[in-house]
């Protein structure tokens, strides 16, 4: 089992799905779980601040209400592309940014952060230019002004998760310097209450064909063991990687046995 005693964590979306498990895991671990959520957390957690994700002056104030010095920035709070598309790109993105660089002086060297992304944003490749030049804006004002003037293709969805998997990635070798790591988590399709979101704005259908062939859709437990391997000293050579947990899907697509669905 792993052990985390003495180890303090701040952990954003604790209130369900993943965030949940996540904080479950990390408590009955031995750590002490700070969360961060709109909504109250059901999880014995060690405090929990309410924030709103998509405004930065919420974060700040977040920010400057965690007590001490922290372990580990766990962000996985997000919203799917059935809310509008500013909204999607706020929270996944811009706010993943904000809260992490305003914790960065905040967390004890050896730490870990971990983003929750999707493997929705893995075409972050043929769209690079772009996420770069929306990662080159100083503030999350400013990137929300790049967005509402760069208009994306496709779901709002995909694109935040494109730059929440580049930021990261982005981020490591900066990190080096300051003692700390960063890395991404890519879930495929996962069994929580914002399922049926998805399935609306990629497709049912799409949905259920990667359940028909993998079997089943992941637990937020699948997931929530690759996070906490991630802000272990286990992953201590980790660092700027988009770690892929989706049961196999992303590695028949990449190698052509499958086709990728349009979503």
């Amino acid at each position: 089992m792993i052990d985390l005693a003495g180890k303090s964590f701040v952990v954003t979306g604790t209130a369900s799905g993943i965030g949940h498990v996540v904080a479950t895991k990390l408590l009955d671990a031995g750590a002490l779980v700070h969360s961060l959520d709109r909504n109250t957390p059901t999880a014995a957690v060690t405090s929990h601040i309410e924030v709103d994700l998509a405004n930065p002056r919420s974060i700040d104030a977040a920010v400057e209400q965690l007590d001490g010095e922290f372990d580990g920035l766990i962000n996985v709070a997000g919203i799917p592309g059935t809310a509008p598309g500013d909204l999607v790109l706020a929270v996944n993105a811009l706010a993943v940014r904000h809260l992490t660089e305003a914790m960065f002086e905040r967390l004890r060297s050896g730490g870990s952060i971990v983003v929750v992304s999707s493997i929705a944003g893995s075409n972050w490749p043929l769209r690079l230019e772009a996420v770069r030049d929306l990662l080159a804006t100083d503030t999350f004002d400013e990137g929300a002004a790049w967005f509402k003037d760069h208009p994306q293709e496709g779901n709002a969805y995909n694109f935040s998760k494109e730059v929440a998997t580049v930021y990261a990635m982005s981020m490591s070798l900066a990190l080096v310097e300051m003692g700390l790591r960063i890395n991404a988590v890519l879930p495929g399709p996962v069994e929580t209450p914002i399922l049926p979101d998805f399935e609306e704005s990629m497709g049912k259908d799409n949905l259920d064909g990667v359940r028909g062939l993998l079997g089943r859709h992941a637990q937020p437990d699948d997931i929530a063991d690759a996070i906490i391997f991630l802000v272990t000293d286990s992953a201590r050579w980790i660092n700027g990687h988009g770690l892929v947990v989706d049961g196999g899907l992303s590695g028949g697509i990449l190698t052509g046995v499958v086709p990728a669905p349009e979503i």
